[in-house]
């Protein structure tokens, strides 16, 4: 494989200046309300900011990628006398819990960076400059690229099983 320079994009969140406004979460949902700018629901953002409003505490928390399976992992923080779960600072979406998922479909939720626009909405509405984007230049190996077929069959492949999923296929090729 060959190596090719990626722009890798970050936003890096300081914790200490956020006062919990959820601007953040408000334009993010309205962004990827269809359409655009229509409604505002923030069970839709990508972008979650977990609060412990009588120990004025808030942490932003960007939506990752999707995971099958609950974790095993179950650990406490202590932050300013406040125990947190190891969940309220995750960024995936999982089964144990509806956060980052789409509330009328369940389907899992991932930052897109707001593609297609110059930065992610979330820092330029940040009142606090609490969330800063960068991008910088990274040598990566060039990844083999699925096409939107490939990857719908994959998830098939891992929710149903092989044998089910060529069972099927079998079934519906037999059909008039």
């Amino acid at each position: 494989m060959a190596k090719i320079k990626k722009i890798i994009k970050t936003i890096t969140v300081d914790a200490d200046k956020c006062n919990g406004c959820r601007s953040c979460e408000v334009i993010c949902s309205a962004f990827h309300s269809t359409p655009k700018y229509s409604t505002i629901n923030t069970a839709r953002a990508r972008i979650h900011v977990t609060t412990h409003r009588l120990k004025n505490i808030w942490l932003p928390v960007f939506a990752g990628d999707y995971v099958p399976a609950e974790c095993g992992c179950r650990d406490k923080y202590l932050l300013d006398g406040k125990e947190y779960s190891e969940c309220s600072f995750c960024r995936a979406a999982c089964p144990s819990r509806d956060l980052f998922k789409e509330p009328d479909s369940g389907l899992p939720l991932k930052c897109d960076m707001c593609e297609g626009e110059a930065t992610p909405l979330c820092v330029e509405w940040c009142l606090n400059d609490v969330l800063t984007y960068q991008e910088r230049e990274e040598e990566v190996e060039e990844p083999v690229m699925m096409g939107d077929l490939e990857k719908g069959l994959e998830s098939l492949v891992a929710r149903f099983g092989l044998d089910k999923l060529t069972g099927s296929l079998t079934r519906l090729s037999r059909k008039d």
